[in-house]
């Protein structure tokens, strides 16, 4: 069974599980009687944007599906203090549980953690893993659903190579987040991978400015095309970032299919980039899920003691192969 299917099947034994565990037989509803559960959840970017939209509709669809979920949406333009400051806030407000992205790192986020703990507050995670965190809070509700961020980023690099027939001595540049705790391992990932290819490969270091504004990162690129013109491949596993590729190949006047492009995730500008060729291969990490696996673990929590579970979402890539079929979905903010 593919991780996809897996991942569903995990999704659909949750959906039973969290009905009220209607295959025991009798049960009754668990919210009859129960007071609101109040969840904070930090969804990372903006509202509505293509690298956030999928997740806020499966951590709505979830708060509608379980019953008596008031759900906070937190935004933060991928800022790590804005995260850190949106725990604070949602720790004021004494919620059943909060929904925590670990892009700050676990230094950052292990005393607050601790501190909900000892309020009674249950704290799972998604998007971008807190691996020590998970591991002391794991019996008590503490979970991850999202990506495995090194191996994300290697198989993209691994799918660049095979769909752009690059060779041992071709040039690249990764465009990432290096410096960043967790998330550097995404783009970590892809440049091994594409090292291990035999590709020579540069790493560029996204700024704070280009995490939060994306639109920042089009000169930068474009420079550096320019400066390196016999650049074979460019990679990212920065959702905003992939959407903005087929602008700077625009600009740098490359066609379809010149530079092999990996990226992230399924803006707007990145489906229509894998349309029209200039995208090879961006990562799904099936944010739908991202949203929704994270609520239904606080509410399996609170309500039955379950204990924190780990999945990984990242099922494969969306190619110019398969595109047209996810389209529709992709278009209705599930995929």
């Amino acid at each position: 069974m593919n991780r996809f299917l897996k991942c569903m099947a995990v999704f659909f034994v949750l959906t039973v599980l969290l009905s009220g565990f209607a295959f025991a037989g009798g049960a009754k509803e668990p919210i009859s009687g129960e007071k609101e559960i109040l969840i904070y959840m930090q969804m990372g970017g903006t509202q509505g944007d293509g690298a956030t939209l999928a997740r806020t509709n499966g951590a709505r669809a979830a708060a509608k599906a379980l019953g008596n979920i008031k759900l906070i949406e937190q935004y933060s333009q991928w800022r790590a203090e804005t995260m850190i400051s949106q725990f604070k806030e949602a720790l004021a407000a004494n919620p059943a549980g909060i929904v925590i992205m670990g892009h700050p790192g676990e230094a950052a986020f292990a005393p607050l953690v601790e501190e909900a703990r000892k309020r009674g507050i249950l704290v799972t995670s998604g998007n971008a893993p807190l691996p020590g965190l998970e591991k002391r809070y794991q019996p008590e509700g503490f979970g991850y659903a999202g990506v495995d961020l090194y191996a994300g980023g290697y198989m993209t690099g691994e799918i660049m190579v095979r769909l752009g027939n690059l060779k041992s001595g071709d040039k690249a540049v990764v465009f990432g987040l290096f410096s960043e705790p967790g998330r550097r391992d995404s783009p970590t990932g892809m440049y091994d991978a594409l090292v291990k290819a035999g590709l020579k490969v540069d790493k560029l270091e996204i700024s704070p400015e280009v995490n939060a504004d994306s639109s920042f990162g089009i000169p930068i690129l474009t420079a550096y095309l320019e400066r390196n013109p016999d650049t074979k491949a460019v990679g990212t596993q920065h959702g905003a970032v992939t959407s903005i590729i087929p602008n700077v190949l625009q600009a740098v006047g490359k066609k379809p299919g010149d530079i092999t492009v990996g990226g992230i995730d399924l803006a707007p500008a990145t489906i229509e980039g894998v349309e029209k060729g200039y995208i090879s291969a961006t990562l799904d990490q099936v944010l739908y899920l991202q949203g929704y696996l994270p609520v239904s673990q606080i509410v399996m929590t609170y309500r039955y003691k379950i204990p924190g579970l780990h999945i990984n979402t990242a099922a494969g890539a969306v190619t110019p192969t398969n595109i047209k079929e996810l389209k529709p979905l992709i278009e209705q903010g599930i995929r």
